[in-house]
């Protein structure tokens, strides 16, 4: 199968997650309340294995690839902990970007997290998820899901690679220390207020600066 057709299949499940969402606040009650059955068989996969076997029935019916079931799984689990709409996708695309809108709230305290996260192995690295997304529903900072999606298979799927997957991390990592369009507007305007007003505290010249540039000038000279 195509990486193209993939995707698609990995978008359509989580447009079925990104529905049970919208479904909540549903003005049909029967819908509504379908949604938050599903939603929280979906919270207790975290619970042990027969909860997880009974949220099987909402995962398996999209056909997820045999290599990224777990991915899947974790993914839905997951989005129950924290469901909300589509991302906007001018916001910076990954977890790692979600983690940085939190350092810039929560400051060294997000980056201990996000650093605990990142240096997760394989099998470590479902828990700490968990972790991690409790801690940005608690902030209200919204999550790409269908990019982690996409980092998920890469990181847990039977295909792993640990090449692929220390790209994966590493893209986490640019994203969360890569400055916001706010913090990159405020440091501009800091830099400029600063520069204009060394500019109008600064003398004409420096008669000692002048002297001590003709002297050398003199010394290359000679």
């Amino acid at each position: 199968m195509t990486d193209n057709r993939l995707r698609q299949r990995r978008r359509a499940f989580t447009g079925y997650l990104y529905g049970l969402h919208r479904d909540l606040s549903s003005d049909n009650g029967a819908k509504a309340a379908e949604s938050r059955r599903v939603l929280a068989r979906l919270r207790r996969t975290f619970s042990g294995p027969r909860q997880e076997a009974e949220a099987y029935e909402y995962v398996f019916k999209h056909d997820p690839p045999h290599s990224e079931e777990e991915a899947w799984l974790l993914l839905a689990g997951l989005f129950a902990l924290h469901p909300q709409p589509r991302r906007d996708p001018s916001r910076r695309g990954s977890l790692g970007g979600s983690m940085g809108e939190l350092e810039a709230r929560r400051g060294f305290a997000a980056t201990r997290r996000f650093t605990d996260l990142v240096a997760r192995d394989r099998d470590g690295l479902p828990h700490h998820l968990r972790q991690t997304i409790r801690l940005l529903a608690s902030h209200d900072i919204t999550v790409n899901y269908d990019q982690l999606l996409d980092d998920l298979v890469i990181l847990l799927g039977d295909d792993h690679r640990e090449q692929h997957a220390h790209s994966v991390r590493l893209r986490w990592a640019r994203e969360f220390h890569r400055p916001s369009p706010e913090q990159v507007t405020r440091t501009t305007t800091g830099t400029t207020d600063t520069a204009g007003d060394a500019s109008d505290g600064a003398p004409d010249g420096d008669p000692e600066e002048d002297s001590a540039q003709d002297d050398y000038a003199t010394t290359e000279n000679s």
